[in-house]
């Protein structure tokens, strides 16, 4: 294994809630491309590495796998369960009243915990589509976003959060739309927030509303996402660690564009979570975090490449009438009915 990160030194975050937790985090979803047994193993390898953050779902098929290794690292004094911050998410096919803890007490038996860190509401609606359909997926029962419906599954994080079984509650997939509607409804304010950034896609409305709500940006594929699935890649996607001006900006630090990518979105200020079940590629997203800071004006030439490039689309969660991806979104600053 390649020499640990001491954890320590592995800049923090804090939310609003005073809780600390580490500038980076492990992805586990394995893209319809890697097994369970592979995702779970990285895991493993990144705990000893030094990594503190992971980000769980249970869509992801792989949280038993998960637990186990928890239940290992904990067992060999690897790490305490108090060092760690695991995520989940409950599924889209779990927001009826009731279901939302179903989802969780399943969530905490796979990993073999008793508590989560933080618990997210996946999407923002209950359309289910089936773990790897492929991108002309429709489930006819989708409907669109629904303050109402919204607000019955996250009454029920709060209730979770007040029994103790999550320490923070957080949403996903949110547009500043649908913010407006519901956070004044809220007796528990998110404490944090998972949405699509990287450098071609950074999201500057959504980003600074969730900073000025005093809510953590977490940042799910961080580099572009190259292992995505095939449903989710369509004609006209640019690949960030192509883009010239990254490159350059990699070839002057003597990295991969990748690395450049998460080194923009910790000085950014959000928590980028990659994922990679290669042992050199996930050491490396780790340790670049504690060396070798992007300078002021390599950050300002970051912030020219956004190119708007959102790559999960979520087009299998469309309903019936719905015109295009982009409904999801509230392009217009409205949200599409």
């Amino acid at each position: 294994m390649k020499e640990r990160i001491d954890p320590a030194i592995v800049p923090k975050r804090k939310l609003y809630t005073g809780e600390e937790i580490p500038c980076i985090g492990m992805g586990t979803f394995g893209s319809d491309r890697f097994t369970a047994e592979q995702v779970s193993s990285a895991v493993y390898g990144a705990i000893r590495y030094g990594y503190r953050l992971f980000d769980c779902a249970a869509v992801y098929q792989n949280e038993d796998q998960i637990g186990n290794v928890f239940e290992k690292a904990f067992r060999e004094g690897i790490v305490t369960r108090e060092e760690l911050h695991i995520t989940s998410k409950v599924w889209n096919d779990m927001h009826e009243q009731g279901d939302v803890l179903l989802s969780l007490a399943k969530t905490l038996k796979d990993l073999k915990l008793d508590y989560i860190d933080t618990f997210f509401v996946h999407w923002p609606f209950p359309n289910y589509h089936a773990p790897g359909c492929d991108g002309d997926s429709r489930n006819p029962n989708s409907r669109p976003f629904s303050v109402e419906e919204f607000m019955t599954t996250w009454k029920q994080m709060e209730q979770i959060q007040k029994m103790g079984l999550s320490r923070n509650i957080g949403m996903s997939n949110m547009t500043v739309a649908k913010l407006k509607k519901v956070l004044p409804l809220c007796e528990v304010k998110p404490a944090l927030i998972e949405m699509e950034l990287h450098p071609c896609f950074q999201q500057p409305e959504l980003y600074d509303y969730c900073v000025e709500q005093g809510i953590q940006p977490v940042g799910f594929c961080p580099i572009g996402s190259p292992t995505r699935p095939n449903r989710d890649k369509t004609e006209g996607d640019i690949a960030d660690i192509q883009v010239p001006e990254l490159v350059e900006i990699a070839k002057a630090h003597d990295v991969h564009p990748a690395v450049i990518c998460l080194k923009w979105a910790v000085q950014r200020g959000q928590v980028p979570i990659p994922f990679s079940i290669h042992e050199n590629e996930y050491a490396s997203n780790l340790k670049c975090t504690t060396e070798d800071p992007l300078s002021e004006e390599e950050m300002k030439t970051l912030a020219g490449i956004d190119k708007n490039c959102r790559l999960i689309k979520g087009q299998v969660f469309l309903w019936p009438g719905a015109k295009s991806w982009e409904d999801l979104w509230d392009l217009d600053g409205t949200i599409t009915k």
